[in-house]
Order: structure tokens, then C-alpha cells, then sequence
């Protein structure tokens, strides 16, 4: 075993001692779209970590944020860990005290420019959104990659997307895509017959189960898994959405240690290795055929992060896309069976 995988092991067999000790149960609070994520963050922590009792309450990062800041005025109960896409909610929790310093092993193998400089919020592992389609019912040859494709009259009906002015992420995608291709490419997309829909796991599940065969504002894994018929490509021109999701311990936590150990958990070579899509870590190995997120000059995580600083241009830009697509209906994907 090498000298660092050793110190990793010694450090996360130390926390877990301590976190033991502990009698409350680990409360994360996730950002996410769909009930069942939780299992992302459960389920492998507890098989490694069995006498730490955790829950993971995913909840979509702009109603988790208003939560929190609710919870810290009435002195109510609050998670021991956030890691959410709302990435200016960070940099203000830090200037208001809310924050617990911490720098876990691993994190100097991150890029620094998504690592506060001062310790209190870290970037844990990368989410992109890029194509997804059916392949029980679209070969690869004839699967839209680029955005002019989905354009094609064989796609009008087929295509499902999430409604950018609810989803800051999918919103930055699109002022991308408008940006490189034009509004004429939105109005003409418009005239697909797209089913939009609240969610980015939505379009995911809507193609599994056959209703629709094509999106752009979804995921998936990098690699094709068997028994899923799903696919995730990414274009080579077209710009695809991909950011760091970022984590910080809140500073009234009650579970310090088990805190810690949770986000070095995640940190880890071992969880670095096995995340849903990209890690953070850039000494990892990356899947055949794919590059570290940063090294693709389709996308931006440092724009997104600047974009998501920016409320003023994002407010504008939802306002904009409602009068385009209409305004977001149907229920808080979390309340699905998804």
C-alpha cells in the first residue's frame, strides 16, 4: 500500500473512532431532484462506517439554502453537512460565520480554484448534463450529440428537457447554448413539441420508461452499464453543463467528528474512484475515452461558479425563458416516485 493510501486509512479509521462515540445520527443535506439520490450518499458511507448512524435528506439546493438560513434564525435543528449546487450560498455562509473550517486529505489533489482558500467549503465530486437517449430505441449512429441535431423532425415529440428558469444549472446551459448557436436555435427547438418538466432526474426516468427518447439536460454514467439502456455523450462543439458539487460541515453542527469523517470519506481514493460521474480529485484515473471535466473546452465550472454569484443575471435570464417556454409547472420532483 502506498504511504499516502496508508495515512488516508489511518486518518478515516481515527475520525470513524471518534465519530463512533458520537450518539446523533449524521444529517446531510443534499441537493438533488429525486428522493432515491439519497442512496449516493448513504449507502456506501454506511457500508464502510456501520456504527455512524446517517440520513440524507435531498431536497432541491434553492429550497435547502432557505431552509437552513430559516433554521439558523429560529435556532432550530440544522444538517452537520450541506453539499449543494447553490455555490454562492457558500462564499455568504462563510463571510456570516455559519461555517466550519476543515481541509481533508485529498483535497490538495482538487483544483484550488473551487477550494476556499481559508478551509470552510470544498468541491467533492463533479455532476454534468449533457446527451442522454434511449438506446433501445435510437441507435448511437442516429443519437443527437450536437445542439443543431435535436433539431431534426425525427426528434419533434421524442425530446424531454428541464424548464431552465427552474434549475440554475440547466439555466446557465442554456444561456450557453443561445450564446453559441442563437435565439433562432431556441425558437426553432421550441417548436419540437418539447415536454419540459421540473427536475434533471425527470428526463432520465421519462426516457427509461419509454415515454420519451432524447434530452440534453439529464445524466447518466460515464460508462454504459449493463441491464441500463440508458446512454450519456458528450458533443464535441456543443457546450454541456458541469460544475463541482461543493460541501462545507455548518459551524452548530452537533456531529463534528462524523462530519469530518463524511467529507473525507468522499475525498477518499476509494469513493474518488467509484463516483456516479467525474471526481474531484484530478489523480484519479478517469473512465476510456473521457478527460477530467476541466479539460474540456465545451464546458465551464469556473463560469458556472461565477454565474451562480451573479443573481442579478440569473433573475434576468429566468425572466427571459419564461416568456420564451412559459412558466414552470407540475410538482416538486421530490415528491415523486422517482
Amino acid at each position: 500500500m502506498r504511504n499516502a493510501d496508508t495515512l488516508e486509512k489511518q486518518c478515516l479509521d481515527h475520525l470513524y473512532e471518534k465519530a463512533a462515540e458520537g450518539k446523533e445520527e449524521l444529517l446531510v443535506w443534499a441537493g438533488g431532484d429525486a428522493k432515491s439520490q439519497s442512496l449516493m450518499y448513504t449507502s456506501a458511507f454506511t457500508g464502510r462506517f456501520p456504527k455512524v448512524l446517517i440520513t440524507a435528506v435531498v431536497e432541491l439546493s434553492k429550497l435547502h439554502d432557505a431552509t437552513l438560513e430559516h433554521r439558523l434564525l429560529t435556532k432550530r435543528q440544522v444538517p452537520d453537512v450541506v453539499h449543494l449546487q447553490s455555490l454562492q450560498d457558500f462564499t455568504y455562509w462563510k463571510s456570516e460565520g455559519v461555517l466550519e473550517r476543515y481541509r481533508p486529505l485529498g483535497l490538495e489533489n482538487t483544483p484550488q480554484r473551487f477550494v476556499d482558500p481559508d478551509g470552510f467549503f470544498i468541491p467533492l465530486f463533479v455532476f454534468a448534463f449533457s446527451n442522454v437517449y434511449d438506446s433501445r430505441a435510437v441507435s448511437d449512429a442516429e443519437a443527437p450529440i450536437e445542439a443543431e441535431d435535436y433539431l431534426d423532425a425525427k426528434w419533434k415529440g421524442q425530446i424531454v428537457l428541464t424548464y431552465p428558469h427552474d434549475d440554475d444549472a440547466v439555466l446557465y446551459q442554456f444561456e450557453q447554448l443561445v450564446g453559441q448557436f442563437g435565439w433562432g436555435w431556441l425558437e426553432a427547438l421550441l417548436k419540437q413539441d418539447v415536454e419540459w418538466v421540473r427536475g434533471t432526474q425527470t428526463p432520465a426516468h421519462l426516457i427509461a420508461t419509454g415515454k420519451k427518447k432524447v434530452s440534453f439536460t439529464t445524466y447518466n454514467t460515464l460508462v454504459d452499464q449493463p441491464g441500463n439502456p440508458l446512454r450519456f455523450r458528450i458533443p464535441e462543439r456543443t457546450f454541456f453543463q458541469s460544475w463541482f458539487q461543493t460541501g462545507a460541515i455548518i459551524k452548530a453542527s452537533p456531529n463534528k467528528w462524523a462530519a469530518r469523517l463524511y467529507l473525507s470519506f468522499w475525498l477518499s481514493r476509494s469513493q474518488q474512484e467509484s463516483v456516479f460521474q467525474w471526481p474531484a480529485r484530478e489523480d484519479i484515473a478517469i473512465p476510456a475515452g473521457f478527460r477530467h471535466v476541466r479539460h474540456y473546452s465545451n464546458t465551464s465550472p469556473s463560469g458556472f461558479r461565477e454565474f451562480m454569484h451573479d443573481r442579478a443575471r440569473v433573475e434576468r435570464l429566468k425572466g427571459i425563458f419564461e416568456n420564451y417556454i412559459g412558466p414552470v409547472q407540475g410538482p416538486n420532483p421530490n415528491t415523486l416516485d422517482l
